[in-house]
């Protein structure tokens, strides 16, 4: 075992990742034990952040380990190579779009309405949307001028070619008989404006 590690220590580049591409793991420990300070030394110089500097030697050195079998030595040693693989991955780290940090103090809380509170006006809406279907046409065709498309109760009379006091009533009729219909069913009218 002792001689093992000797031979480990000892050994070129090219050997250990020659065995590393046999799956020798010691091997290639001894790769990172040798080359990963000064890996890290390069991917820190060039993206002034340790912490991606660290993760960036990480993946050059997961690439390593899945190219070991295709090494060559006579094209390039190691270093050059490994060099070449931090480079390459600092400028793919660069071009990402790194999200901003948030302020400092920056609260996180929602202020829109809770996930009840949604549900229940939207279980209110539908209710309404039933109750509506009870009120007679031309009551609701009041009620659709006046409360959805805004207009006076006079533009509303014009529109339906009827006398002002005529839509008064129509509408005191179609908010009673919604009224009633959604207090038959168990909703109140709150928020709408009916």
């Amino acid at each position: 075992m002792a001689d093992e590690r000797r031979r480990y220590g000892e050994a070129s580049d090219d050997d250990l990742l020659r065995w590393s591409g046999m799956g020798d793991r010691d091997a290639f420990d001894q790769i990172v034990l040798r080359h990963g300070p000064y890996a890290l030394r390069t991917a820190t110089r060039l993206t002034r952040d340790i912490e991606a500097a660290e993760d960036l030697v990480q993946d050059a050195f997961v690439r390593a380990w899945r190219h070991a079998p295709d090494f060559d030595g006579s094209r390039a040693r190691f270093t050059t190579w490994l060099y070449r693989v931090i480079v390459n991955l600092s400028i793919d780290l660069a071009r990402r779009k790194r999200p901003e940090p948030l302020p400092e103090g920056f609260d996180m809380t929602d202020d829109g309405p809770s996930a009840e509170s949604r549900l229940e006006a939207a279980q209110e809406r539908h209710a309404l949307v039933d109750a509506l279907q009870a009120v007679p046409p031309r009551q609701r065709a009041a009620m659709a001028l006046v409360y959805d498309e805004g207009l006076s109760g006079a533009e509303a009379a014009r529109r339906m070619g009827l006398s002002a006091k005529a839509v008064e009533r129509l509408l005191a009729r179609g908010r009673a008989l919604l009224k009633e219909t959604l207090a038959r069913n168990g909703h109140t009218q709150g928020r709408h404006r009916t």
